[in-house]
């Protein structure tokens, strides 16, 4: 592995700098050496505010955070942090936007030579690095990247790139895209910090993400992930045709991987999914969608007896368990539902008995 500061001020920066990314295919600088946003790349998030704030630290020759590139093998640089700084001079020199300078609003185009030379040569710090992907990622996850951090599925992004990435991007990655349209009721988290796009690839892949990028990296389209996505989608929204908050961020793929063949009733499902949001003892409503599959209740986190219940079965048995008959101090028993949840039984004082450790360890194994 091979890292190297180097010193590059932003007139070599911006030389050639172009935006295509309206036809996703990035922004360049650096004579179109940097890919500045490669397509891999989350969208430019930074506002007005930000932006501004750049230019000042350049105007008053104020030092801005390193910044960090990739050197790859054909000679050209990814820009792999320093993103939203670099698109806020770049596109401040482009003319696309005007900012205070000294009590003086100017663009690029009204301002002096001199002025426009003082921000040409202001020299930026820039770490380039070379080496192995796996070396990359292992650096990638250890810096201390300034300002807004990369996702893990950015980092990916960045070192499994190609047209495999690019093509998943247009569908997974970006504001209103295609996955979000069809799947917001399901799916937590922001497409354009790389969440769907990581969500599905977990889903697929059996949380085995990188063999299944390093195995598609060259591919020409992500044509399996987007059918995979849809089927999943489709699956969903059969079985569960009432829509709930609680609907979002189930683990939908997994279990679509598992019970898609199973042959289940919407009717049925809704009935019970609706008798489970009404119960209180109930307090992860969201797990209902993975128990009404396999009747787990640690999906549930079905509510506990609190300590004046447990105190008041205690002194109600006299500290004697239940089942064994022997006597035993508070600290050394457990509350236990007389009549499971299961059952119907609630987790009031009146279906509650107070077992030793032992015996409730027995009972619950059974």
């Amino acid at each position: 592995m091979k890292i190297e500061l180097h010193t590059i001020t932003i007139g070599e920066v911006v030389a050639g700098y172009a935006d295509n990314s309206m036809q996703e295919e990035g922004i360049v600088g650096y004579h179109g050496k940097l890919n500045i946003r490669p397509k891999y790349q989350r969208e430019f998030v930074y506002d007005d505010k930000k932006k501004c704030a750049v230019m000042a630290t350049i105007w008053k020759g104020f030092p801005l955070n390193v910044m960090y590139w990739v050197h790859n093998a054909d000679d050209t640089y990814e820009l792999l942090d320093g993103q939203q700084r670099t698109i806020s001079f770049c596109s401040f020199i482009a003319g696309e936007y005007m900012m205070n300078f000294d009590g003086t609003l100017r663009g690029w185009n009204n301002m002096s030579e001199e002025m426009q030379k003082r921000i040409l040569d202001y020299k930026l710090q820039i770490y380039i690095c070379e080496g192995s992907p796996d070396e990359q990622l292992d650096w990638f996850r250890i810096i201390n990247i300034a300002g807004e951090r990369l996702t893990e599925q950015e980092l990916r992004n960045a070192i499994y790139s190609g047209p495999w990435v690019t093509q998943a991007k247009r569908r997974f990655s970006k504001t209103g895209c295609v996955a979000y349209r069809i799947g917001s009721d399901y799916m937590d988290g922001s497409p354009i910090r790389q969440t769907y796009l990581e969500t599905v690839l977990r889903w697929i892949s059996n949380n085995k993400i990188d063999e299944y990028m390093v195995r598609h990296q060259k591919d020409t389209d992500a044509d399996e992930l987007w059918q995979y996505y849809q089927k999943v989608i489709q699956w969903v929204a059969m079985l569960f045709t009432q829509k709930r908050k609680e609907m979002k961020g189930v683990e939908w793929g997994f279990l679509y991987n598992k019970y898609k063949d199973t042959n289940l009733k919407e009717s049925e499902l809704r009935e019970e999914v609706a008798q489970l949001m009404r119960d209180s003892d109930v307090k992860n409503k969201r797990g209902i969608y993975a128990y009404v599959f396999d009747h787990d209740e640690h999906h549930l986190d079905i509510r506990a007896f609190d300590d004046n219940t447990k105190r008041e079965v205690y002194e109600r048995q006299n500290g004697i368990c239940a089942i064994c008959g022997k006597h035993f101090e508070l600290e050394q028993m457990e509350a236990d539902h007389i009549t499971p949840w299961k059952d119907g039984g609630r987790t009031v004082a009146d279906n509650c008995q107070m077992l030793c450790r032992e015996c409730n360890r027995r009972k619950s194994a059974k």
